[in-house]
């Protein structure tokens, strides 16, 4: 599973990079380094949605914030990747 993280101006100002950390974090505690890759990406064009979007595949997931984060990690990709 590839996950890009949006890191254009607006997203970075919603906290994109603080959603990066937690995502590393999490991949690392959850062992899953051999199955998820991160990478950064420009806009995705949803930058009028609260909090950080990012790409799964080809999905645009829009409005990850530390606060729903833990959710958004369970259900999106720990679940999809165990």
């Amino acid at each position: 599973m590839t996950i890009e993280v949006c890191m254009g101006s607006s997203c970075h100002a919603k906290g994109s990079s603080r959603v990066l950390d937690l995502l590393k974090k999490a991949i690392k505690d959850n062992q899953l380094e051999d199955k998820v890759t991160l990478a950064g990406t420009l806009c995705l064009g949803h930058c009028g949605e609260p909090g950080a979007n990012l790409k799964i595949g080809e999905e645009v997931v829009t409005g990850i914030t530390e606060e729903n984060f833990n959710d958004f990690f369970e259900t999106r990709v720990k679940n999809a990747v165990k």
